[in-house]
């Protein structure tokens, strides 16, 4: 069939290559290649095997399964019917939407189109749920995070209270108020009983419990700050 038809196309006067119409609707990298501006002889197959391919142009490469099952279709068309799938873009486009490699992309297609189509449809569905959620995190954010903050920050103070009041120095300190504080009351006792406001013998125990106190302390405040100075 498709040497009749290229024998008649050298018999006949065809247009030029450059003659031919170059409809609009026809991919740019056929109208404007030199093999398929025209049919394709056995002489000119083996002169275009040595031209070098221009990938630019084939956007979607054509593996020989799928080659030989098209040229399979074309082998079984008459000239006219070639000659029509040139020049009629409407039938062109039937041609190709008939072929099973087209149908295969387009049920691909079409799938992917329908679960994207699905998946759209349910996040529009949990739409409203996630409007809620969201204002239930702005409440949680804005009132209990607030208060629970403000817990936390509460506790951490009373934690530095606690570390600073019972810290090495702190302790020292409080030693040494006490210590003042024994050394005072025993001196006002005493000046009590240079006063005449006390009887001697209240004044000996009151004076020599305060001193007991003091005492105490005095040794408590040495063996702490001893320790910290050896430690």
């Amino acid at each position: 069939m498709f040497k009749s038809f290229w024998g008649s196309q050298e018999q006949q006067s065809q247009p030029r290559p450059a003659e031919i119409p170059t409809n609009s609707w026809y991919p740019s990298s056929v109208v404007n290649s030199p093999s398929s501006s025209r049919p394709t002889t056995p002489g000119s197959i083996s002169s275009n095997a040595q031209r070098p391919v221009d990938r630019t142009q084939a956007p979607y490469h054509v593996s020989p399964a799928e080659a030989s099952g098209i040229i399979a279709l074309l082998n079984d068309k008459s000239v006219d019917e070639l000659r029509n799938l040139l020049s009629d873009s409407g039938a062109y486009s039937h041609f190709l939407l008939s072929l099973d490699q087209v149908k295969t992309q387009n049920n691909v297609r079409d799938e992917l189109r329908k679960e994207t189509l699905q998946l759209a449809k349910k996040n529009l569905e949990k739409e409203p749920m996630l409007m809620e959620l969201r204002n239930q995190c702005s409440i949680i954010r804005t009132t209990e995070l607030a208060a629970a903050r403000e817990k936390m920050n509460k506790l951490e103070r009373q934690k530095e209270e606690e570390l600073k009041f019972y810290s090495p120095a702190s302790i020292l300190n409080r030693l040494q108020d006490a210590m003042n504080k024994s050394e005072e009351e025993s001196e006002m006792v005493h000046q009590h009983l240079l006063d005449k406001e006390i009887e001697i013998v209240a004044f000996v125990q009151k004076y020599k419990k305060l001193r007991n106190t003091y005492h105490k302390r005095a040794l408590t405040h040495l063996a702490a700050r001893t320790s910290l100075t050896h430690g």
